[in-house]
């Protein structure tokens, strides 16, 4: 398989040089992200009609002439799982895509499950079988294998034929600008926003704690992942995930409930009891207060809420079945229960043209006045009213 590695800055700009003009471009990118805070790029594959191009992003000095290609409107970007690379390239070089063409997205629009493997989708699509067995080898180890690099490059190579097929479906289905209008979503920065609360705003065990142990965890979250963007570390490297829940129901009786506690690994208590200790004692702070503010409010359940929750989920996803499109790209199940506590939800999911125009004008509506839905069964009939 034909390809050049791109390892000097030299070589690099032949590399730009070379592929001016050209109207699409397919990337992916190999990372490695465990026990990292920040993850670490290490090879981008770029296929288009010049040829092929192996990008060693640990040698390389820069990546600016890859950013201007993907910057470039004039360029169709193709990708399988792209928001991945994207939320990289965009976190780390605050390179935002324009023209994009995402086929895992795509895929979902014409009656393929979402998310579908690139294996997958490529073998029901095209009949082709891709090889298997790098997809977690150390992509930070030098030199390279040739068997690594041929595994690197079907990823890409196969994008283009994947991609005009995929255009053919969604043409005549009427549905090539539900594609590209998904797709768009990875063009928008706000897309790759995370709220830095958002550990402790999206908890199940905070929501069921009092005050105090709440304004712990708040603290707790961010001591763990402040402690790990400066260490390198993956969070659970730092302070593992599973033992939190243990360490706020230790914490009310202090540094001796941390001793006691047998789940809590020694190491961790002689470590961390005094910091843990001094995030329990300090008195909350008014940023703390706001954040307390926004926390999901624990409620009873309510049978009308889970009946009327349940019934437009299974609505959504019929409609959506009837239609042969993936229910998951449609709607995450839990978006529903969200919408009900953050009317910014159902905007950024039904703000969406083509998802208003698959679920219809009733369901956006009953969506929108949710709190005053009635539902009813006469006649052998369901009715849901406003």
């Amino acid at each position: 398989m034909d390809y050049k590695l791109v390892e000097t800055e030299a070589q690099l700009d032949r590399f730009f040089d070379d592929v001016q003009g050209i109207e699409w471009l397919c990337f992916d990118t190999e990372f490695v992200g465990e026990k990292r805070y920040v993850t670490l790029i290490c090879l981008i594959q770029v296929n288009c009609a010049k040829g092929n191009y192996l990008l060693d992003s640990l040698k390389l000095p820069h990546l600016e002439p890859l950013f201007k290609l993907l910057e470039d409107p004039s360029i169709l970007k193709i990708t399988h799982a792209g928001e991945n690379d994207y939320r990289l390239l965009y976190k780390q070089y605050n390179v935002l895509p324009k023209n994009t063409f995402d086929t895992q997205l795509a895929a979902g629009l014409i009656g393929y499950r979402y998310p579908s493997g690139l294996s997958k989708l490529v073998s029901g699509e095209l009949g082709v079988n891709l090889r298997k067995g790098y997809a977690v080898t150390d992509w930070s180890a030098r030199p390279f294998s040739k068997r690594q690099l041929d595994y690197a490059l079907d990823d890409v190579i196969i994008l283009e034929p994947l991609w005009k097929s995929l255009k053919q479906k969604l043409e005549e289905a009427g549905r090539l600008d539900w594609a590209l209008e998904a797709c768009q979503q990875m063009e928008d920065a706000a897309y790759y926003y995370q709220d830095p609360d958002h550990e402790a705003l999206t908890s199940n065990l905070i929501i069921s704690q009092k005050k105090r142990e709440q304004v712990f965890l708040i603290r707790l979250y961010a001591w763990r992942n402040a402690e790990a963007k400066r260490k390198d570390y993956s969070k659970n490297m730092v302070l593992p995930t599973k033992l939190i829940g243990q360490i706020v129901k230790a914490m009310r009786s202090g540094k001796q409930g941390l001793l006691d506690n047998r789940r809590i690994p020694d190491y961790i208590t002689r470590k961390y009891a005094d910091v843990f200790v001094g995030f329990y004692q300090k008195p909350i702070t008014e940023a703390e207060e706001a954040i307390l503010q926004r926390l999901p409010i624990a409620t009873k359940d309510d049978t009308r809420d889970e009946i009327l929750l349940e019934l437009l989920y299974l609505l959504m996803k019929y409609r959506a079945i009837e239609e042969e499109v993936s229910h998951a790209l449609v709607m995450p199940r839990n978006a529903i229960k969200r919408m009900k506590n953050d009317p910014d939800v159902l905007q950024s999911i039904l703000g969406s043209g083509w998802r208003k125009e698959l679920l219809g004008e009733d369901f956006v509506n009953w969506l929108k006045n949710y709190d005053k839905l009635e539902l009813s069964i006469e006649g052998g009939q369901i009715a849901i009213r406003i």
